[in-house]
């Protein structure tokens, strides 16, 4: 029996279907957490026993989402965590939020969306729509993601649905929440993209639908392609007005004022997180296939990856001006291991890579961030794991050669260390925003 289409639409439009959420992390979920809190019932899977473990007890392991809202959709009976993956045939809609990160050599990594695919195929129904929200190269949920799913006979548009919908998080920021997020949809075929966008119409604030899902996926690496382009152009500035003795940030504050024509992007120590220094690649990695060079995304990263590297020698070029001395055998205090502000997100850190070029030249480094106690394991960063948060407590601070800030979390007090500190090292500007001013703080 070929699925009804129509009542299945109109569970959507009255958040009495169920819907499955494959990742928890941090895009899955808020996501998982916005539909439950909608009215529909939702089960969340992950691999990783003790997150789901976590999740049923009401906590949860991201600061930035209270676990009282975890609590909340708990008590409630709309969300429980599993990860049973068998269970995959109970939800009506199935939402696919894994990582897609890329190989030592930048080639898209989509181990995670294939395994996912296939155990989704191993219980496929007939009537269920799936979406793939991880961030890819167009094609992927049309070339990869259908093919698996089609296996087992059922075909896409006519047994079951497919759909591409990106994930736009931004965590941390208080203004911005998944409900809050406008989201595009793409679906194969007007069916599953009427199924898709009557599904998001009930979790999110507006839905964006477009032709295709490859339109969709293009929709998210362009975003993201278009951040990464204009921080490297910023940091490339940075560093010729730097030459020049201009303030890159005095110049950006003052453009700023444009009310047309400018929009402001901000210098830093590098790129970090799960998106902008890894999505631009996997169009990079794409465009090949249709024998084209994508020269401008390329330069912007190796512009941003260089961005480490010249904060070390400005590093290494304060102490000797301010301290009169070498960075080898310097005690360095990193400040900020996490990626941006205000979160313990570590992923793609620069702060990571600045510590590595701290030691690699004979200092040493600590480092202190009110989110991240410890260092966790990552594949790239191994030697680095189990790494405390130094104490910067009293007058910590001044038994350092140098204080770098790499990100500029709220919750410390730049004041009390600038104070204590023989040299500050500010990649964020944060001093000079705080109105701190002294000869031994200095920008990079």
């Amino acid at each position: 029996m070929k699925p009804d289409v129509a009542a299945l639409k109109a569970s959507f439009e009255q958040a009495t279907a169920t819907i499955g959420v494959i990742g928890l992390g941090y895009v899955g979920i808020p996501l998982a957490l916005a539909a439950a809190r909608r009215g529909f019932r939702v089960i969340g899977f992950d691999i990783n026993a003790a997150r789901v473990a976590e999740l049923n007890r009401g906590e949860s392991f991201m600061k930035h989402i209270d676990g009282a809202l975890v609590k909340d959709v708990l008590a409630s009976g709309r969300f429980e965590a599993t990860a049973d993956f068998t269970r995959l045939s109970e939800p009506d809609a199935i939402l696919v939020a894994v990582p897609t990160p890329l190989t030592r050599f930048r080639e898209p990594d989509l181990s995670y969306v294939e395994k996912t695919s296939d155990a989704i195929a191993a219980t496929l129904r007939p009537g269920q729509l799936i979406v793939l929200e991880s961030t890819t190269y167009p094609g992927t949920t049309d070339e990869l993601v259908r093919p698996i799913l089609e296996r087992g006979g059922l075909k896409s548009g006519v047994d079951f649905f497919l759909a591409y919908s990106p994930e736009r998080e931004d965590p941390g920021n208080p203004n911005f929440q998944t409900a809050t997020i406008p989201k595009v949809v793409g679906g194969d075929g007007a069916d599953a993209l009427a199924l898709a966008d009557a599904l998001y119409a009930q979790i999110v604030v507006k839905t964006v639908p477009v032709s295709s899902t490859r339109t969709a996926e293009a929709v998210k690496l362009t975003e993201n392609i278009f951040r990464a382009v204009n921080i490297a152009l910023v940091n490339e500035l940075k560093v010729v007005y730097g030459a020049m003795g201009v303030d890159i940030w005095d110049v950006i504050n003052a453009a700023s004022t444009k009310p047309f024509g400018f929009m402001p992007f901000y210098p830093g120590p590098g790129l970090g997180g799960h998106c902008i220094p890894i999505d631009p690649f996997y169009l990079t990695w794409k465009a090949r296939e249709y024998d084209i060079d994508t020269r401008f995304i390329e330069l912007a990263g190796q512009i941003n990856t260089r961005m480490p590297y010249l904060v070390v020698d400005r590093l290494a070029e304060a102490l000797d001006r301010v301290r009169g001395r070498t960075l080898s055998g310097a005690r360095i205090l990193v400040l900020g291991i996490a990626y941006k502000k205000n979160v313990e997100d570590i992923r793609e850190s620069p702060s990571i890579k600045l510590i590595e070029l701290i030691e690699a030249r004979g200092a040493q480094a600590d480092y202190h961030d009110p989110f991240v106690a410890v260092i966790p394991l990552t594949r790239e960063h191994a030697a680095l794991a189990g790494r405390r948060s130094a104490s910067i407590a009293g007058d910590a601070a001044a038994a350092y050669d140098a204080v770098l800030i790499a990100t500029d979390h709220d919750a410390v007090d730049y004041a009390a260390i600038a104070a204590q500190a023989p040299l500050m090292v500010d990649t964020r500007n944060v001093c000079a925003r705080l109105g701190i001013a002294a000869p031994h703080i200095v920008k990079a």
